[in-house]
């Protein structure tokens, strides 16, 4: 990756003695769901704000648990691991949400014909990441479809895609600006289920969030971090060819072309904005009901695997006061 040059930069930028330093760990490899992130540091926008700002590389560990152990600033997280960890009781607030629609599906060859609706999917075999929330979720789109939830999982991880185009197994999820956009460059006949339509309630995703105290003990900081961050989503959101550049130059990328298409994809797709909704708003709605199906389906646990009692309120797990929109 790439990511120092530009964090030099924005130091540059700006009176070594006025910037102050933050960092934000990410929840994977650079991808576009990082893409206003990139361009805000690329524009100098945390740079003019008087941050300098580093984004740390994914690691083994965890942005969530980097988070909450207050060894980072910020942290972009999934919805999941946001979830859990705050479930978990971690002291971390969220304030941000990338992707207004869900990016997730389930995924097939479409040259099986033993697969044409979520039922089918009973005895089949899926390749899986290893989380409570992958069967949790085929459980419900199988049994709203009619089924019996019983089919067989082998854990491969980023594995799962060769072995679903090789036929070695026979559905997986992906990321439709991803992975998905990746099975197009390579040619795959692939066909797919929409979770909502099968009963799992949609989220949002990509959480960014920081530590709560950091809410009340350094609220400019955040205020200025995250509107600099706005800006740099909602810029990508107006111009995705030229911020897709942006990223490109800015990462590793052994394929521009997954960039270029990620972001067309995110376009069409209304992932940032419909238009009308301000990029990154959280939806308390979403939020709730997301997070009730989580503690219901019995996904979110304790540090002994107990399952958690759905605490009947989570209003308190986000905080946009910081918008000025």
């Amino acid at each position: 990756m790439k990511l120092a040059p530009l964090g030099l930069a924005a130091c540059l930028a700006a009176p070594m003695a006025m910037a102050e330093e933050v960092s934000i760990a990410l929840d994977w490899t650079l991808n576009t769901n990082h893409i206003g992130l990139v361009v805000a540091q690329e524009k100098g926008w945390y740079a003019d704000a008087g941050l300098e700002v580093e984004i740390l590389p994914y690691s083994d560990s965890a942005s969530t648990a980097l988070l909450a152990a207050g060894a980072v600033d910020f942290a972009y997280m999934t919805a999941l691991g946001f979830m859990s960890a705050k479930a978990g009781g971690a002291p971390i607030t969220a304030l941000w949400v990338t992707m207004q629609r869900e990016a997730g599906r389930l995924v097939y060859n479409s040259d099986n014909a033993g697969i044409t609706r979520p039922a089918d999917l009973e005895g089949k075999t899926y390749a899986g990441f290893g989380s409570a929330w992958e069967d949790a979720l085929i459980s419900t789109m199988i049994e709203n479809d009619g089924g019996t939830a019983e089919y067989d999982t082998v854990t491969l991880g980023t594995g799962a895609y060769e072995a679903l185009a090789s036929g070695a197994v026979d559905f997986t999820l992906e990321v439709a600006t991803w992975e998905g956009v990746n099975s197009e460059l390579l040619g795959r006949d692939q066909s797919h289920f929409v979770y909502n339509d099968y009963g799992v309630p949609e989220p949002q995703g990509g959480y960014i969030g920081t530590q709560t105290e950091t809410l009340a003990t350094a609220p400019d900081t955040v205020a200025a971090f995250m509107e600099a961050t706005r800006k740099g989503y909602a810029w990508a959101a107006e111009h995705p060819a030229e911020a897709a550049e942006i990223l490109i130059a800015a990462g590793d990328f052994p394929n521009g072309d997954l960039v270029r298409g990620s972001m067309r994809v995110i376009d069409e797709g209304h992932y940032l904005t419909d238009g009308t909704t301000p990029v990154g708003l959280i939806d308390p709605e979403r939020l709730t009901t997301m997070a009730k199906f989580l503690y219901d389906s019995g996904v979110l646990r304790d540090s002994d695997g107990t399952p958690l009692a759905w605490p009947g309120d989570v209003s308190d797990w986000f905080d946009q006061t910081w918008r000025a929109d």
